[in-house]
This record gives structure tokens, C-alpha cells and sequence, in this order.
């Protein structure tokens, strides 16, 4: 009698619980979702209904197919080319980002050499410091190699990740056995050739989890673009739309407001995430396998 009454009162807190867990769950779902639905449905919407209509729903007529044709042929296309500039730097910079971060993590995990400890700590600790605090002295360093207000100045810091280098070094000490390596080294097989062809595929799930990673912190960069590129050819589509939204708010040149710009900067917002969330939801097949792979081979 008295240990059901104990089971019920236990049952009844894990049921309080999570009752508790799902509405701060509910509430934070809803916290993520209203700017995206927001969002959505501005970009329906022309300049007059923006300004006056429910941010929620959608406005007297539907603009979306309009300013999406306004957005893509505002200036000569220039949108294309801010789009062909993000797709640039996110794909050469994550993947570059991705593949050094494997081979670093790999060689930090695998091999001993002298420093390696001091390395992994050195590696460690400059996960702590943020991009921002590093713009304006890898301005002054671009500045002095000549490579400011060109796309080296966006990829190159691109394919430095820390985080990583870290990550992919926690991984590979789990995912690549030291026997495989040795067995590989008994039967003549070089180093270069048993992370290309054996290791490689081993950290692979790492591997796509990094490259995620980067491509979305790629892609949503806007402060060192900013910093380091004065030419709007060069610009990606955060610094692009940034520039359209001053043109909106008066915050550009004369302070006069053109709220004809409010559709371009909304509908252009829209246009930009979606090849991120295509990328999310092709990539995280591989990386939701792989993460359920690595929990069980240990």
C-alpha cells in the first residue's frame, strides 16, 4: 500500500514535471516562430499594407509573386550577385572550414608530437573568443597584404573554426580506433592514404555536423563583411539587405526614408533563408544517423 502510494505521488511529480517542461517547450517554440511567421507574412504584403495591417495575417491583396520580381531586378539584379556572393563564401569557406577542422582534429586526437597538449588548449581557448572582438585587427592585417574590399578578406578568416577543430578532436578519439591505424601501418598503408580513404570516412558524421555548423555561421555572417568590403559587387546578402534597410529607415545618406524599400528588405529576407533550411533538412539526415551511430559503438 505504502510503496503504490509512493509509486503514485512519483508518478504524479513526473507528470507535473513535464507538464511544466512542455509549456516552456510550447513558449519557446512560439518565442521562435512568431518572427518567421511575421516574416512570411510581410512578404505578401505591399509597402501600404505593411504600414497599416496586422503584422500577422495577411494584408487587402496578395504581393508576393510582385516583389519577388522587384527584388530580383532592383538595380540590374544586384540581389543575384549578393546571392552568388553568400553562396561563395558559405560553400569554399564552410567546406574549406569543414576539412581543415577534420584533418587538425584528426592529427590532434591520433598522433603524439611535442606540443600537442598545448595546442588542443590553445585551440580550446580561442573558441572563447568572439569573431567580432577579431574584425578590426584582421582588417588592419588585410589592409597590410592588400586583400581589403576583395572575397579573400570573407574566406579566408571563414575557414579558421576553432569550435570545429574541438569538436572534430572529441570525435575522432571515439569514432577512429587506434588499432584500425595500426593495422593500416602494418599492411604499408601511408598516412595521407589511411585518412583519405579509411579514417575520412570514419569521421564523416563529424565531418557534416562541422560543415553545418559552419555553413550557417557562413552564411548569417554580417560583421567582417562589413568591416572588410566597401564595394557593393563584393557585398553577401546580410551587408546587401542591411544596405536596402538603411534606404528604408533614412539611416543612409540624407536621412530621407524610402519605405518603398520595406517589401525588397522583407521579401529579400525571405529569399535568403530558404537555401539554409534546405541545406538543414538535407544535411541533418546525415548528421541525426551518424550522431545515433556514434552512441552505440563504444
Amino acid at each position: 500500500m505504502s510503496a503504490n502510494t509512493t509509486s503514485g505521488r512519483a508518478g504524479r511529480g513526473r507528470r507535473r514535471s513535464s507538464t511544466a517542461l512542455t509549456v516552456a517547450m510550447g513558449l519557446m517554440l512560439v518565442y521562435a516562430l512568431l518572427p518567421l511567421l511575421w516574416l512570411l507574412m510581410s512578404s505578401t504584403k505591399d509597402t501600404g499594407s505593411l504600414t497599416t495591417g496586422f503584422g500577422l495575417w495577411f494584408g487587402r491583396d496578395f504581393h508576393f509573386f510582385d516583389n519577388i520580381h522587384a527584388v530580383l531586378t532592383y538595380d540590374h539584379g544586384i540581389y543575384l550577385r549578393w546571392f552568388a556572393n553568400t553562396l561563395l563564401y558559405a560553400v569554399v569557406g564552410a567546406g574549406g572550414a569543414a576539412f581543415i577542422s577534420t584533418a587538425a582534429g584528426y592529427a590532434l586526437a591520433k598522433y603524439r608530437f611535442r606540443g600537442r597538449t598545448a595546442l588542443a588548449a590553445i585551440v580550446l581557448g580561442a573558441v572563447a573568443i568572439p569573431g567580432t572582438a577579431l574584425a578590426v585587427p584582421t582588417y588592419l592585417l588585410f589592409s597590410k597584404v592588400g586583400i581589403v574590399d576583395t572575397p579573400w578578406a570573407v574566406l579566408l578568416p571563414s575557414l579558421a573554426s576553432p569550435f570545429g577543430v574541438y569538436l572534430m578532436r572529441v570525435y575522432a578519439l571515439g569514432a577512429v580506433p587506434d588499432s584500425m591505424l595500426e593495422a593500416a601501418r602494418i599492411d604499408g598503408s601511408g598516412e595521407l592514404r589511411t585518412f583519405f580513404t579509411i579514417s575520412l570516412r570514419l569521421l564523416a558524421p563529424g565531418f557534416v555536423t562541422v560543415l553545418l555548423f559552419s555553413l550557417v555561421a557562413t552564411w548569417n555572417n554580417y560583421f567582417l563583411p562589413l568591416i572588410v568590403l566597401s564595394d557593393p559587387q563584393w557585398f553577401p546578402l546580410t551587408v546587401g539587405l542591411n544596405q536596402w534597410n538603411s534606404l528604408a529607415t533614412g539611416a543612409a545618406g540624407s536621412g530621407a526614408t524610402t519605405t518603398g524599400f520595406y517589401p525588397l528588405v522583407i521579401t529579400g529576407s525571405v529569399l535568403a533563408i530558404v537555401p539554409l533550411v534546405v541545406a538543414f533538412l538535407f544535411l541533418q539526415r546525415f548528421w541525426q544517423s551518424g550522431l545515433a551511430a556514434g552512441s552505440v559503438k563504444e
